[in-house]
């Protein structure tokens, strides 16, 4: 079965932009749990589209400062 939005990838809200971009880090069932620039959230694969080539890019810059200012895995 092929999983949309496995983890890694890179992920947008599809119903609002207050959010931001995320990366999928997790899967439990319809859910995804998604690393949003500002926050963790829990939320329904259903409501999670990909995320465009800029907003794939800024995640990927913030998590890259986030790992030089704090190491660790982001």
């Amino acid at each position: 079965m092929n999983t949309p939005h496995g983890p890694g990838s890179f992920v947008a809200h599809t119903g609002t932009d207050v959010y931001g971009p995320g990366k999928v880090i997790g899967v439990d069932g319809v859910h995804r749990r998604v690393r949003f620039v500002h926050f963790v959230a829990t939320v329904r694969a259903c409501d999670l589209r990909a995320a465009s080539a800029r907003e794939a890019k800024e995640v990927q810059e913030w998590l890259r400062a986030k790992k030089r200012r704090y190491g660790g895995e982001w």
